[in-house]
């Protein structure tokens, strides 16, 4: 289990949205680079990074500045935000982005769905945002008349070995983690998944780490900017519950299979 500090950009800057609305973004950064430079020496080795410009015109805009923030800090990036071309996916491939989130697309664009998994499989993670258990599509702008857990079932039968699941209703609110949402969600998958919206402490990523079998990472964005959540106390609480994870996968079935110790 391991974190993911958020840095969503939007006209060049730092953002957060509250509940995906557009019109309520709190700018907190002038320079996402610095941003991201600023996360890594507090001892993040991951960052969540999206594009809103994209996410909402349907093509990558900010490709440029995810490309300086690695070569910057070398640091591992998951980014997302209006990937729905194979070229937008090479793009950042050849930006050194580490994993490459899909999300409209796989309600819209199945056919570019699996033409993407046919290509880039080991490179993409299913980004599903959920709104009321509905699944909430273009920058969380519409919604998908589909249920949420439908989706994640669709997606794992897919192939997908990754899934980043954020409940919009918590996101960017800091009201607390729903971890048994998440739990059921990493059931349906078969795998862990990465656990976005509601963090607003470090005893949230506690809780997340009580269940770290069913965690594979916990993205964080508007806990940080607020100063209610320490990027260097997240990361070693994360590295705890993944080292206890451990440690029960090895007394219970000794790398069997489908763990986190594997």
């Amino acid at each position: 289990m391991y974190l993911l500090p958020a840095i969503d950009i939007l006209g060049g800057k730092v953002v957060r949205l509250a509940k995906g609305d557009y019109a309520q973004a709190t700018v907190y950064h002038d320079d996402p680079v610095a941003q991201a430079q600023a996360f890594k020496e507090a001892g993040a080795t991951w960052l969540h990074v999206v594009d809103l410009d994209g996410a909402r015109s349907g093509k990558p805009e900010n490709t440029a500045t995810i490309e300086k923030i690695i070569t910057k800090t070398q640091l591992k990036v998951e980014a997302g935000g209006g990937i729905r071309s194979i070229e937008a996916i090479q793009r950042l491939s050849g930006a050194g982005v580490s994993r490459v989130v899909l999300g409209t697309s796989l309600v819209t664009d199945p056919a570019f769905t699996e033409a993407a998994l046919a290509h880039h499989r080991d490179l993409l993670a299913a980004g599903i945002d959920a709104r009321g258990g509905e699944v909430a599509l273009a920058g969380w702008s519409e919604g998908a008349g589909i249920p949420a857990e439908e989706l994640v079932a669709r997606v794992a039968s897919l192939g997908f070995k990754h899934l980043v699941y954020t409940d919009i209703e918590r996101d960017g609110m800091q009201v607390g983690v729903d971890a048994a949402a998440y739990v059921r969600i990493a059931g349906i998958f078969g795998s862990p998944v990465i656990a976005s919206g509601g963090v607003a402490g470090i005893p949230d990523i506690e809780a997340l780490g009580a269940v770290a079998d069913s965690i594979e990472g916990i993205i964080v964005g508007r806990a940080i900017y607020e100063k209610e959540l320490d990027v260097a106390a997240a990361v070693m609480v994360c590295a705890e519950a993944t080292r206890r994870a451990g440690e029960v996968c090895m007394a219970e079935d000794p790398c069997g299979g489908g763990c986190l110790c594997e």
